[in-house]
């Protein structure tokens, strides 16, 4: 059974929100700082590890302005840019980014129905709304989350306040020279 899993940018007090710095608001732009080579490699690893990405309206529709324009010598933009995507939405009609499929209907169904198939891991970027819905439904099998060493004080949290409560087991850190912690978890 594939598993899903989560991958998130977090700050230090919890914000996911815009870590990529596409603005430099108040909040943008907080990742860039402590990108590094070991950062690109744990990516790179887990991109190629899975073999579609679940998504969020918003995070598929940041990704989908950026990624097709994108090229690189690792393969990394390539395999995004072709890899099967999952978009969970209520209100969009279509998806236009290439291999992507619009999941509308009852979501526990769909996720579960995806898992069943064979294939590799399905990762599930940003998508903090989905993510907080797929926890509901005790969907999600792993959380692999970069801690950053910054606060910033505000923005979107990736757990929101009255979540649904969730026992984890924590199965592997990695630390990078940079300051970012990887802690890795297990649905218990």
């Amino acid at each position: 059974m594939r598993k899903i899993i989560v991958t998130e940018f977090l700050t230090l007090d919890g914000v996911m929100e815009d870590p990529g710095g596409g603005d430099e608001s108040e909040y943008g732009g907080w990742s860039a700082q402590f990108w590094s080579k070991e950062a690109e490699e744990f990516k790179h690893d887990e991109l190629f590890a899975s073999d579609a990405l679940l998504l969020g309206r918003v995070t598929y529709q940041g990704f989908a302005a950026a990624w097709p324009a994108m090229t690189d010598d690792t393969g990394f933009a390539e395999r995004m840019n072709n890899v099967p995507k999952y978009v969970v939405s209520t209100t969009l009609e279509e998806v236009e980014w290439n291999n992507s499929r619009l999941i509308k209907g009852n979501l526990a169904e769909e996720i579960s129905k995806l898992k069943q198939e064979p294939g590799q891991d399905i990762t599930v970027h940003g998508s903090g709304q989905l993510v907080n819905s797929l926890m509901q439904y005790d969907l999600i099998d792993e959380y692999r989350l970069m801690i950053h060493p910054v606060v910033v004080g505000g923005g979107k949290r990736l757990f929101k306040e009255n979540s649904h409560a969730k026992n984890l087991s924590l199965v592997e850190t990695h630390t990078f020279k940079s300051g970012i912690v990887v802690l890795i978890y297990k649905s218990v």
